[in-house]
Parts: structure tokens; sequence; C-alpha cells
């Protein structure tokens, strides 16, 4: 597979690992004040003004079906480019730019998460870390 020398912004959402493509991360920023929208889907949080943009922000947590906790010192928002707009993901930590030196077809289901959310599982010293679909995440109906 020739996306090992890919490079990823790999993060948590409780004890578990996710990464997204670097190229996908247009920047990650501090958890900021979140307007709401009513009336939108339960992990839709709202919208943040960033630099005078108005960028939509969805929390893992809640499309993933996890509870949602407060937020820490450690949250962060990680706004990525997708379909030429920006959409902001809340995750409970950042962990490191990394490489994965092999990369596995997702499953069918990873615990309560549909398979359909990853575009693979990246595998490094016993440790296992979901990479995401972009296109399922953000255009979950």
């Amino acid at each position: 597979m020739t996306s090992q020398q890919e490079q990823y912004i790999e993060f948590g959402i409780g004890l578990e690992s996710y990464a997204v493509k670097i190229e996908d991360v247009h920047e990650i920023i501090k958890m900021q004040t979140i307007t709401d929208i009513p009336h939108s889907r339960r992990y839709v949080k709202g919208v943040i003004n960033l630099r005078g943009k108005v960028v939509p922000v969805i929390a893992l947590r809640g499309l993933f079906g996890l509870p949602d906790e407060a937020y820490t010192k450690s949250t962060r928002i990680v706004v990525v480019k997708h379909r030429e707009e920006s959409v902001g993901i809340i995750v409970d930590r950042v962990n490191k730019v990394t490489a994965y030196p092999d990369i596995q077809p997702p499953p069918e289901q990873a615990g309560s998460v549909s398979g359909s959310y990853f575009v693979g599982i990246g595998l490094r010293e016993e440790q296992l870390v979901g990479i995401l679909k972009l296109d399922e995440v953000l255009l979950r109906e």
C-alpha cells in the first residue's frame, strides 16, 4: 500500500485514537465559544467565527454515539478542509503527527461505530488507529 508515507494528525476521543490525513487539516485551534444552531442534529454543535468566516462544528463524540463530556484544556477543534468548505471537528485531545507503517481495510463495524466512517485502520506497535473517511463523517444525513 502506498499510503504508508502519508502523514496523519492523530487525535483522541475517549480512550480511542483516530486520524485524518494531514493535507485535509487546515488548522487546529483551542476550544472557543460555539453558537448553537437550533433544530440541528445532536452531533452538530453549532458554528464558530474563524477570522470572519462562519465554520460549522461537529462533535465526533455525538456522531459516534458517545456521551458528551465537559471540555478540558486539552479539547481542540480540528478544522478540516472538505470540498472547499471548512468544518470544525471537536476532539478530546490532539496526540501527534504520524505515519502508519501498516494500514488495513476497516471492519464492517468497529465497536458501535460503522466501518463506513473509516478509510482504514492504522497499525503501529500494538495500537490501532481509525483513519477517518471525511466524506462519511461530514456528510452524514
